[in-house]
């Protein structure tokens, strides 16, 4: 079996490079670290080493790499053959490589009648939806008609920490035990990709909004509150009890927010958020406060991590959420010279000051008493 996934760095080879491999599939990198390429169709594996007291090593072979950039070609000729493809580039990446994905599904349209789904592996809502809707830019209207009936673009959910990390060998990678990969299957053509590690499901929209606001929504609070109080790590951070109260009320209210929503069962969702909150304070893949809190327009856009959660849990019981806003207000005032959306969103403040800048990024209407309780916090 062939896979084809985009996207050679440490979740692409780490995560779902070892899923396809355990799977039976040869894959496919594709990316444009020309080292990293050359250094896997030299070698033809690396190991992934799982971070832990007890650490264990997965050598995952059969693979080998394409440049896109030298070799576009190829890839389209990959895509034609490929039992799945899936990508792990980041959201901000997807429409770059949707031109070359649209190339080999044109060719493939020519060559093949064989159905293909295409998973876009990012920690986003909607990833794949996202990158179809790039890629049918590039085909015409008859070709977006035929590829609608052969190749699905099934959205998915992924949770596994991947620390940042710096390794003698350039092609090992380190990670958590831990992972959960969660696929719509009714958006699937054909049979169902045979991955051990996929959980298929009817409706993901629950699955993507209870890893979003659990997982990531928790890690923000180590990483804002975090760099507010000086550490300049996940693991420092978590050790500090004002830390640990303050995720824990935060992860209380998207609970409760989710609950209400999407009616988990309430026990098992406060072990799920137990279980979260034990995998931030592993360590082995303790991260930069910096690296998990870059990007922060996007982090409080109106869908992601903070706001969402925020708004449903104060629409859901009338009340503001207090640890949220916390980590809201620490979000906005979020500053590092070397993230360029921080830098912006300073710049925004600068500009027009804390209360429009915030309504700006997140969508909130002026009267939102979210906006009010964000205000109050960052005004002390």
């Amino acid at each position: 079996m062939e896979a084809v996934h985009f996207g050679a760095g440490n979740i692409g080879r780490g995560f779902i490079g070892a899923l396809l491999y355990e799977a039976g599939y040869h894959t496919t990198f594709v990316d444009v670290n020309d080292a990293v390429i050359s250094e896997l169709n030299a070698r033809q594996q690396y190991d992934v080493v799982l971070a832990a007291e007890n650490s264990e090593t997965l050598t995952v072979k059969n693979v080998s790499g394409i440049n896109s950039v030298s070799n576009p070609d190829d890839v389209i000729d990959a895509i034609t053959k490929a039992d799945v493809v899936t990508t792990a580039v980041g959201p901000n990446i997807l429409p770059a490589i949707s031109e070359l994905i649209a190339k080999g599904l044109r060719e493939r349209l020519e060559t093949s009648k064989q159905p293909l789904n295409i998973i876009a592996c990012e920690n986003m809502v909607g990833g794949s939806t996202v990158l179809k809707d790039n890629v049918f830019e590039h085909l015409s209207d008859s070709e977006q008609t035929a590829s609608t009936d052969v190749f699905g673009f099934p959205d998915a959910a992924v949770d596994r920490i991947v620390p940042n990390q710096s390794n003698a060998d350039m092609l090992q990678v380190s990670v958590e035990p831990y992972y959960e990969w969660i696929v719509q299957q009714t958006a699937i053509k054909g049979e169902k990709p045979t991955i051990d590690g996929i959980t298929y499901v009817d409706d993901l929209k629950p699955y993507i909004e209870r890893k979003l606001f659990t997982v990531n929504t928790g890690h923000a609070v180590p990483a804002y509150i975090g760099h507010e109080m000086g550490y300049a790590t996940i693991y420092e951070a978590m050790q500090d009890q004002r830390v640990q109260e303050i995720i824990e009320g935060a992860l209380h209210e998207s609970g409760e927010a989710l609950i209400q929503t999407y009616g988990f069962e309430r026990k098992a969702h406060q072990d799920y958020i137990a279980k979260i909150i034990k995998r931030f304070m592993n360590p082995h893949i303790s991260d930069n406060v910096t690296r998990v809190a870059r990007g922060p327009i996007r982090k409080l856009g109106a869908h992601d991590r903070l706001i969402r959660p925020a708004s449903l849990y104060l629409e859901l019981t009338e009340k503001a959420p207090q640890h949220l806003v916390k980590t809201i207000a620490a979000a906005l005032q979020y500053g590092d010279d070397n993230d360029k959306e921080a830098v912006k969103l300073q710049e925004m403040i600068a500009d027009q000051g804390y209360e429009k800048t915030l309504q700006s990024v997140s969508e909130l209407k002026t009267d939102d008493p979210l906006v009010e309780a964000v205000m109050k916090e960052v005004n002390g």
